[in-house]
């Protein structure tokens, strides 16, 4: 007897919505030709599969031993379905993130390598955000997730309620400065002691900027930025060219450092430490590609830097 694979298909709907209408309404059909499909399909199994009444529909004992077995079958034909339509997705997606500098060198980067090694097919695109910025970011939908850095001290999301974070990495902020200033790299300095040499900060706009504005009112002191600037390449760029100290995590600061175009000057006074984090907007679901991304992030434990 050839299997009319249709007829199946029909009967699943009919039994699971116990309704030809609906099951009609399901299948874009109409219902005169589900109901000749299912007197069809009896004539052909030789059993009644449905009592009919004007409620609708029930299955007989052997509509619900065929409905059984269906339901597996098509179950499983919807799993497959989904995961060649993952597959599909991962070969050619795309990822939108908002990444702060720190969170790009301390978080991302060392996880893009493998991402594109798995799924060489996924375009990404980076927006450069501070904290504020990327909780509007994901807001607008304008970003999948973002990676951004705050305080230790700072609850980040409290106020934001559809929004979640997860802590990836905690680091400590060091103070470079110009090689012209090598002398104070001698002992540890009082920050009090360095207010003439010109201070090179992120934006007002930008977390990292809050970070040590907090950390000069706290020791009593008024931050004056010389120079603001948007990326941490640029911060190190002036500095390297002679243009006055900045604070900066240690592993952005490393090369400069090692390179001898900036000096650390050790301070007295004990920096408050930042953290890095993944923000995501838990209302909204995300592709593949950026639930991949993010599972692999995810694999990074708590660190100090």
């Amino acid at each position: 007897m050839e299997i009319n694979y249709d007829y199946y298909r029909i009967f699943y709907y009919v039994a699971k919505y116990k309704s030809f209408t609906q099951a009609a309404h399901a299948l874009l059909n109409n219902q005169p030709n589900i109901t000749r499909s299912m007197n069809n399909l009896e004539n052909q199994l030789g059993c009644q599969l449905f009592f009919r009444s004007n409620r609708g529909v029930e299955l007989t004992p052997e509509g619900e031993r065929l409905f059984s077995h269906v339901s597996i079958a098509f179950n499983q034909l919807q799993a497959a379905e989904m995961e060649l339509s993952q597959n599909r997705e991962l070969q050619g997606g795309f990822v939108s993130i908002g990444v702060s500098s720190s969170a790009l060198h301390e978080i991302l980067l060392p996880k893009l390598a493998k991402f594109r090694s798995l799924f060489p097919g996924i375009r990404l695109r980076l927006t450069s955000v501070s904290g504020r910025q990327a909780f509007s970011l994901l807001k607008k939908e304008l970003a999948d997730f973002a990676l951004t850095d705050f305080s230790l001290d700072t609850s980040a999301v409290q106020s934001e309620t559809s929004l979640k974070e997860t802590p990836l990495a905690e680091f400590q902020e060091i103070l470079i400065a110009s090689r012209q200033y090598s002398f104070l790299a001698d002992r540890p300095r009082h920050l009090a002691e360095l207010s003439d040499i010109p201070l090179i900060t992120f934006k007002k706009t930008d977390e990292a900027f809050e970070c040590c504005r907090s950390f000069y009112q706290s020791l009593g002191l008024s931050l004056v930025p010389a120079v603001e600037v948007s990326e941490s390449s640029q911060m190190l760029a002036l500095i390297e060219g002679g243009l006055g100290m900045s604070f900066l995590p240690r592993h952005l600061a490393q090369s400069a450092l090692s390179l001898g175009t900036a000096v650390q000057i050790p301070l007295v006074e004990q920096l408050p430490g930042r953290r890095c984090s993944l923000i995501e907007d838990s209302s909204r679901s995300l592709s593949q590609p950026a639930s991949q991304l993010i599972k692999l992030l995810l694999e990074t434990e708590i660190k100090e830097k």
